[in-house]
């Protein structure tokens, strides 16, 4: 019979969310164990894992940028010393104008206090070659992306390292729970925190929850623009990875797609608004799919099941995963260990009436 192993906290997944919250608990030196089976093909391995403080439709600062972007800032730096892995790329972003009216728009908005730390310039007449911006268009601080893959790698190998990985497919009729205590297989901790994505659906507790499963599609081009130190965005993005002149391009966002795999629909959309940004020439290179838990309100779900307290969720971080993760994990982490109140807009609480 194996003896029983203690932790503090069973972590199920090891995607962008697990691995945040493994950074977190390494720094605080607690035990845990990670169950995580393989997942090609999740959201945050082929993400381009893009930052961006000013997003949406009505391209406003996005919630609590001014707290979750200087948090990332530090967050992402400090991985990079913990795993020895470059994986942090802060970058300016640059987003063509299309009519003179949102031209005008932002020369005003330039000029309020609350935009002034993400503004770098206003550009109003045309700036990158090779880029359609004859009106010119925004360049953007605080943005930039995370290679996404090497942070999954890095964070793995540091928790490997303290023999935290268990790689096998969870098995949620395995869980035992006890009145304030968890047992799984071997393990036993006074919390488990599903980090599970679109496999939520499959979690008895949490699967009533309403989270959507987004498939985006992306494309790998070697554009060869003048220039690479920076980041476009209009329609989609187009972020420099790999080697020179290697782009990912991205996303497509569809909730009704459930197939596995890439789609000549994905391809051909993303070329055609890649074709309305770049006017350089272009070679695709390949193209990946993953599916991203997102929610109605746009809000991460995280914190206790309403009955049984040693069950946590942390998911429907989204297509903002990379910029929410950082400060939500530790805001998860603070709630469990010094009883610290949840944002009402993110608690799991909020949904009370699906129980």
């Amino acid at each position: 019979m194996r003896q029983t192993l203690s932790v503090d906290y069973i972590i199920v997944g090891q995607g962008l969310a697990g691995s945040a919250l493994a950074v977190h608990l390494m720094k605080m030196n607690k035990k845990f164990v990670i169950i995580d089976g393989p997942t090609p093909n999740s959201a945050t391995r082929v993400a381009a894992g893009l930052f961006n403080p000013v997003t949406g439709k009505n391209l406003v600062k996005t919630w609590l940028a001014d707290k979750i972007f200087p948090y990332l800032h530090t967050f992402y730096p400090e991985v990079e010393k913990m795993t020895g892995k470059k994986l942090f790329y802060s970058m300016p972003l640059y987003r063509p104008f299309v009519t003179v009216e949102e031209q005008n728009e932002w020369m005003g908005r330039s000029t309020d206090e609350t935009y002034k730390d993400i503004i770098d310039k206003v550009i109003t007449k045309p700036h990158f070659t090779g880029v359609h911006d004859p009106l010119g268009g925004l360049l953007l601080k605080q943005c930039g992306f995370v290679d996404t893959q090497a942070f999954l790698e890095g964070v793995r190998n540091e928790v490997s390292l303290r023999n935290g990985i268990l790689d096998v497919t969870f098995n949620h009729q395995n869980l035992v729970i006890r009145d304030n205590l968890v047992c799984y297989d071997h393990i036993e901790a006074p919390y488990i925190i599903f980090c599970e994505g679109v496999n939520v659906s499959a979690n008895p507790w949490f699967d009533r929850l309403p989270i959507r499963s987004l498939k985006g599609e992306t494309l790998t081009v070697r554009c060869f623009l003048e220039e690479n130190n920076f980041i476009l965005n209009r329609g989609v993005y187009l972020v420099p990875i790999e080697d020179e002149n290697v782009y990912r391009v991205g996303a497509t966002y569809n909730l009704q797609d459930k197939t596995p795999t890439v789609t000549m629909a994905g391809k051909f959309e993303l070329e055609e608004k890649l074709n309305e940004l770049v006017a350089a020439p272009y070679e695709i290179t390949g193209q990946a799919w993953g599916f991203r838990p997102t929610t109605v309100d746009r809000r991460p779900i995280m914190g206790k099941h309403p009955y049984y307290k040693s069950l946590v969720i942390f998911n429907g971080l989204g297509t903002k995963g990379i910029s929410l993760a950082p400060y939500f994990s530790q805001h998860l982490i603070q709630c469990l260990e010094n009883a610290t109140p949840l944002y009402k807009e993110v608690d799991v609480a909020r949904y009370k009436l699906l129980y």
